[in-house]
């Protein structure tokens, strides 16, 4: 299993100096310019972080050098369209060096500036389609006209005027108006007419696209909701940067610390730390209007004062409803196949050796090796019961459906058991009914249910101790009614039994008494019926099934036909 840590350990070292600073601008540019279009996660929003961290403690010669560099790689849309809204030197870097996809640039078109387009329609590798939306968006119109050879008279030339310091007003030469002679005068309104020429003749060249009037004779479309933007605070909270499309929406708001002093973002923000998920609401626009979720990072000067946070707003994810999935049972369902995988690589050599499949092996190590598959064996059948409890919790499972005699079934169960109950005249005292005992799941689903009750009960009996078990089926819902182990009954709760502390001989399955009947209740519950304790008693009900259709074990003998039956 290979796991690429890069970004992290890029990011875990502390770029102090300049040239640290300059060389991890480099790293991170490498990391995320290379990651796939849908890369997301807190270590890449992290990783974004540091790079404008960076990108406001280095130069724009700098940053721009870091992108004209050979070999650099800029395969990710986002991070271009982040370079591309910097300084026009460094966007201009990174127009010339992406190598994004038609698709890709199409979508990141809409956040670039104004000159960052007219620098991508130079690009000679543009798509048909790149191209007629750059042209629609102005990037592809002609410059200005050149000047007219007349403006400047023949054998007159271009006088060079002293640099003036900052501030300075401009002295006008000595002999000469304030105003400037005639010939400054005629040379801005030539500029001001080819202005003008450039503009007549761009309008003329555009096609008329609607020569209807502009009124709202039609009801315009909603502008659609905002769903995440960057964004970069002050001291005091107020907005004071965000991606170049939504800055007349968002800059100069005022994050609402003082509506909720006791909120986490107040907190947070009074403390200079991370925020992590903190709810805000927002006005403005119907677009920004509305509740968001932040995530955000304090940041410092070099003298360690605070300057603002720098982050990400989110719309907040609509809550699941509260019997919806478990979250817990998916995580431990994802920890299981994490785990599965290498214990069936241990148990693949040790077949390997224990079978002498690459060569000859010692009879010790053979052993050895089988003792290894064998635990092997063992930890995979434990996983598949937490993970079957896991499926079931998490509702992404089901027991499978079907029609099965569940009498036949307890039946067929009681007499394998009693070769541990018969020794020990322990056992089950069962009470019948004349009725079919149908109930709706598959004959393997009813015989596994079954076993693991009793044989989860038969195990904790002491020698002698004989257990009530009657079956009752009436009202659409067949009612196994047991009586529970003196051992059981005195737990305070018997989901929560202790797991065995030494292999027993009779057991429900691997990880003790509690763990069997929760697993029990959670197929009960799959089922549509349920697993309750009470007055000593365990109580399963399950949907009785009707008997037109049978797919239950026939040869087995129905214990009902006799009335009262024991074993032991």
């Amino acid at each position: 299993m290979y796991v690429d840590d890069r970004l992290a350990t890029v990011l875990a070292v502390s770029a102090t100096g300049e040239n640290q600073a300059r060389v991890q601008f480099r790293q991170l540019v490498d990391l995320l310019g290379t990651l796939p279009a849908d890369g997301r996660g807190p270590l890449v929003d992290a990783a974004m972080l540091r790079l404008a961290e960076l990108g406001r403690r280095l130069s724009a010669e700098d940053r721009a050098v870091a992108l004209d560099r050979t070999g650099v790689r800029l395969r990710n849309p986002r991070l271009v369209a982040e370079l591309a809204c910097d300084h026009p030197r460094v966007g201009a870097a990174a127009v010339r060096n992406a190598r994004l996809s038609e698709e890709q640039w199409l979508d990141i078109l809409p956040a670039l500036p104004p000159g960052m387009r007219g620098l991508l329609r130079q690009r000679p590798d543009l798509g048909p389609a790149l191209a007629e939306r750059l042209d629609q968006l102005g990037a592809g119109g002609p410059g200005l006209p050149a000047p007219d050879a007349a403006a400047a008279p023949a054998g007159t030339g271009a006088k060079v005027l002293p640099l003036r310091g900052r501030g300075e007003p401009a002295a006008p030469p000595a002999g000469e108006p304030a105003d400037g002679p005639p010939g400054a005068r005629d040379g801005i309104g030539a500029i001001v007419r080819r202005i003008e020429a450039f503009r007549r003749s761009r309008e003329g060249a555009r096609p008329a696209a609607n020569d209807a009037p502009l009124l709202p004779l039609v009801e315009e479309p909603e502008q659609p909701r905002l769903q995440a933007f960057a964004f970069a605070c002050d001291s005091a909270g107020r907005i004071c940067w965000t991606d170049a499309p939504l800055a007349g929406m968002v800059v100069g708001l005022l994050l609402p610390l003082a509506e909720r002093p006791g909120g986490a973002l107040a907190s947070a923000f009074r403390r200079r730390l991370p925020v992590r998920g903190a709810v805000i609401e927002l006005g403005g626009a119907p677009a920004l209007a509305g509740p968001w979720q932040l995530d955000a990072a304090p940041e410092f000067d070099r003298d360690g004062h605070f300057t603002g946070y720098l982050g990400k707003a989110r719309r907040p994810v609509p809550a699941a409803p509260s019997d919806a999935v478990n979250p817990e049972a998916v995580r431990v369902r994802q920890i299981l196949h994490e785990l599965r995988t290498p214990v069936n690589a241990i148990q693949g050599f040790a077949e390997l050796i224990h079978q002498q499949l690459v060569g000859p092996v010692p009879h010790g190590y053979r052993a050895l090796a089988a003792s290894v598959a064998a635990d092997a064996a063992q930890m995979l059948a434990g996983f598949d019961e937490l993970e079957r409890l896991a499926r079931l919790d998490s509702a992404a499972m089901v027991p499978e459906t079907g029609t099965s005699d569940l009498a036949a079934v307890l039946s067929a169960l009681m007499r394998q058991l009693e070769p541990f109950t018969a020794p020990r005249h322990s056992g089950f005292v069962y009470t019948g009914t004349d009725q079919p005992a149908l109930v709706e799941l598959a004959p393997d689903e009813a015989e596994r249910l079954g076993w693991r009750l009793l044989a989860t009960l038969a195990g904790a009996t002491r020698p002698g101790e004989l257990l009530d078990l009657a079956l009752q089926v009436g009202g659409g819902t067949l009612t196994l009614t047991l009586a529970l182990p003196e051992a059981i009954a005195a737990l305070p709760d018997p989901f929560e039994g202790p797991a065995p502390a030494a292999p027993q001989a009779v057991s429900g399955g691997l990880f003790g008494t509690g763990f069997a009947l929760r697993l029990a209740a959670a197929e009960a519950r799959g089922a549509g019926g349920s697993l309750v304790f009470r007055d000593g008693h365990a109580v399963l009900s399950l949907p009785a099934a009707t008997a037109g259709r049978l797919t239950g074990p026939g040869e087995l003998p129905n214990p009902a036909a006799s009335g009262v039956s024991s074993t032991g």
